[in-house]
């Protein structure tokens, strides 16, 4: 499972296609997790921990992975179950993801296998799940159902991002000319958009939010099917990569081969790894990309771009 990332290649071909493959995990008990493979830097055994004084319960130390010391997260515990034995570490294996600019290893119990799916088969949790579930969608592999964390949400509770922008910005931003439109963010995290909206809003911006991006692509057809372009009622689109039913690379391409859409400004804005977002961007046509978050920096990029759009 080290290699999980060998086929790089081949992994690229399925942008803008509405694929991905899932990485299948257990915790404790029989259920199936997923995480998106190219959040997915390797897998190993558990190695060695070490632990830290003062961390949170969920972080079980830390670990010296090829140079770099890497926090590990037990992943049961962070979504609310019980956490792995001590006993049975050595059995245990450690996931190594990027999300948000930082790396991080989450423990599990067991790791299966990768499964090439498609985001139309990807779906939200069932809405009586509540809000506070740590699931963005479901899906089903062999009838069994699969749980696809939501990642995001276990590290603002696990290490909070600095969601507030500086005085600085704010004071800047109402020296600007107002906004006169909003702008439309898409992400299926609820953590996430809380983050965005709150970011924009602090900076004089008007958001309408959608969940995934075959929402967004209706809600833009829908306000445009009087004739009017997509820019006549949104300033730019700010939207997740990873979506259930249809994700950011898909919808950037929907966009762009439409007459209506394609002048929108899209910028995609992901906690996926940056070092294959600059190729794929290229390739299905956005206009920009960031990783995430950085209110500071989102709110300065944003005004940039409204200053010269």
């Amino acid at each position: 499972m080290a290699g999980v990332l060998d086929s790089v290649n081949q992994r690229t071909q399925m942008v803008g296609q509405n694929r991905l493959e899932l990485l299948l995990f257990r915790l404790v008990g029989q259920q199936v997790y997923g995480i998106n493979v190219f959040k997915v830097r390797e897998v190993l055994p558990c190695p060695k921990l070490s632990s830290i004084p003062n961390s949170r319960s969920v972080v079980r130390g830390v670990s010296h992975v090829r140079g770099e010391t890497i926090p590990i997260i037990d992943l049961s515990m962070a979504i609310g179950l019980p956490g792995i034995p001590q006993e049975k570490l050595s059995t245990s294996f450690v996931i190594i993801t990027e999300y948000n600019r930082k790396t991080q290893g989450f423990l599990v119990a067991g790791v299966e296998r990768i499964m090439n799916m498609n985001w139309e088969n990807i779906l939200p949790p069932p809405k009586g799940a509540g809000k506070d579930v740590y699931l963005t969608a479901v899906t089903k592999v062999d009838e069994k159902l699969i749980e696809v964390i939501d990642v995001e949400k276990i590290l603002a509770e696990v290490s909070p991002l600095r969601e507030d922008v500086t005085e600085e910005l704010v004071a800047r931003s109402t020296t600007r000319e107002p906004a006169n439109l909003p702008v439309l963010v898409v992400d299926d995290s609820s953590v996430a958009r809380r983050q965005i909206q709150r970011c924009l809003t602090a900076i004089g911006l008007e958001v309408v939010t959608r969940n995934d991006g075959k929402q967004a692509l209706e809600h833009l057809r829908e306000v445009t099917q009087d004739g009017s372009k997509a820019t006549d009622h949104f300033a730019m689109v700010i939207s997740d990569v990873e979506m259930p039913e249809m994700d950011g690379y898909t919808l950037v391409t929907r966009v762009k081969e439409s007459p209506a859409l394609h002048d929108i400004y899209v910028m995609l804005h992901t906690s996926l790894s940056g070092v294959f977002n600059k190729a794929m961007v290229q390739k299905v046509g956005a206009d920009d990309f960031m990783a995430k978050f950085s209110a500071d920096e989102l709110a300065e990029r944003v005004m940039e771009i409204l200053d010269r759009t």
